[in-house]
């Protein structure tokens, strides 16, 4: 496991936790495998009834770390991001989020595919796939669309503004708006309800909802991740990236 990454089990709830907070929770290819690995372990135990999700010093997670990213770019073959991904795709258990904090590309889209998302009022998203001169992944671009209708979609993934807890919700990706501090205990108290309901018609329930778009939803990862790479190599993600570094504005 990744020091970054807690996995722990409180009775039927396995609890993840994103902790980097010097770094705003921004996650690394081993931060990917750590995640990747407790879900893959989660599908396969029946003592598993409910999947919860934070980070750690006040922050969701600042997205991608972008020197790990460009000091080891993915190759098609080689993508933790996508391993995690698929993971979150198919986990039949309900997994449930608690976000505060910063929760910036993939800590937006990962939310597209958690069951129930409760937020603080300081939480704040972004998608800002386009301003670093890449595209979104998770299969933001079909479930995005599907969620909040597609003009409200293309405003967050095309602009890549900042929106806060209010918008988030507006738009389907959270379900609640809960003061910070009673956040965590809130979105646990969830978790563990979950856990007193029939295991197998919980799973099958989850199932009938997503089984019609599972098969999509793995093939536009497969596009996005794909485009990801290749813009990722590209003049326009290696001017966004340098300037974001360089605390400038990208000349594109």
């Amino acid at each position: 496991m990744s020091d970054h990454i807690s996995v722990r089990r409180r009775d039927r709830v396995l609890e993840l936790r994103i902790e980097r907070p010097a770094k705003k929770n921004a996650l690394t290819r081993g931060m990917y495998q750590a995640l990747s690995e407790a879900l893959e372990a989660a599908a396969a135990d029946t003592a598993v009834r409910a999947v919860f999700i934070a980070g750690s010093g006040g922050c969701f997670t600042a997205g991608n770390d972008l020197n790990d990213f460009l000091n080891a770019l993915p190759s098609r073959e080689d993508r933790p991001a996508a391993r995690f991904l698929r993971a979150l795709a198919r986990l039949p258990q309900p997994l449930v989020a608690a976000v505060s904090g910063v929760a910036v590309g993939i800590g937006t889209t990962l939310l597209l595919h958690c069951d129930l998302v409760f937020a603080a009022p300081d939480a704040r998203f972004q998608l800002p796939f386009v301003k670093l001169g890449l595209v979104p992944e998770a299969a933001s671009t079909l479930l995005l669309p599907q969620m909040a209708g597609y003009h409200r979609a293309a405003e967050l993934l095309l602009l890549g503004e900042p929106f806060d807890a209010a918008a988030a919700a507006d738009a389907g990706i959270v379900n609640a708006v809960v003061e910070a501090d009673a956040l965590e205990a809130h979105a646990r108290s969830v978790a563990e309800r979950l856990t007193r309901l029939a295991p197998q018609a919980l799973a099958a329930t989850k199932k009938l909802m997503k089984r019609h778009q599972l098969d999509d939803v793995l093939a536009v990862m497969d596009a996005e991740l794909d485009e990801f790479v290749a813009r990722l190599q590209g003049d326009e993600a290696r001017e966004a990236i340098n300037a974001v570094l360089e605390k400038r504005e990208p000349d594109f």
